[in-house]
Order: C-alpha cells, then structure tokens, then sequence
C-alpha cells in the first residue's frame, strides 16, 4: 500500500509542476523579390549595319571598331542596370 501512495503522489507532483509555454513573437527575416526598377536600356543602332560587300577594307574594319565600342558601352550600360537591381 506504501509503494502505491508513494507512486501516485510522485505522478500527481509530476502533475503538478508543469509549466504553461510561453508564447513568443520572433521576427524573422526573409528575402522576398521585388520588381527591378531599373531604366531599360536601348540596344544602340549598330555601326555594322549600314555596310555593303563593295566598301573598301579601310571602311569595314573602322566600321567594326567603332561597332566594337558601341557594343563596349552597351554592355557596361546593361551591367550598371544590371547591378542597379542587386
């Protein structure tokens, strides 16, 4: 008779000493995407364009290096957009 008073008051304090949780609010932060608001950049109208088969060799190759710059400034244009929506 001892050993079953002696259980059930261990299970009743056991009962007994438990402990409502606590809620917590806790902020988390998380990524979330967002539209780009960056200027679209135009493609530029291409020196390369306006070339025939009978211009001379001088044309076509300042033809090609100025297209060459043209397309040089385009891509630094598309990476500053491009870095502008990081």
């Amino acid at each position: 008779m001892r050993r079953v008073l002696l259980i059930a008051v261990l299970v009743l304090a056991g009962c007994a000493g438990q402990v409502e949780p606590e809620t917590r609010t806790v902020r988390v932060e998380v990524p979330v995407q967002v539209p780009c608001r960056a200027p679209d950049v135009e493609v530029p109208p291409w020196a390369a364009v306006g070339l025939q088969k009978g211009d001379s060799l001088e044309v076509k190759v300042r033809v090609l290096l100025a297209e060459r710059r043209q397309r040089i400034g385009y891509e630094k244009q598309l990476i500053a957009a491009n870095v502008a929506c990081q």
